[in-house]
């Protein structure tokens, strides 16, 4: 158990296309989550906004 706390350094090296890799992941991941949020929440509020707006103005349309 102590030899878990007592951590060495690697020494170990992350080439340039194993870096921008890992960079790449975690843009595409965050990105992931800020699209979902919006397609979860905006979308939905988008449609019953206009849905409140269609319903308001058929209210006034005398066609049938």
């Amino acid at each position: 158990m102590a030899f878990a706390t007592l951590a060495s350094p690697a020494h170990a090296y992350i080439g340039p296309g194993a870096g921008l890799g890992a960079i790449a992941v975690t843009i595409a991941v965050i990105l992931g989550v800020v699209f979902l949020l919006v397609g979860l929440v905006w979308f939905p509020l988008k449609r019953w906004i206009g849905g409140r707006k269609n319903q308001a103005g058929s209210e006034n349309d005398p066609t049938p």
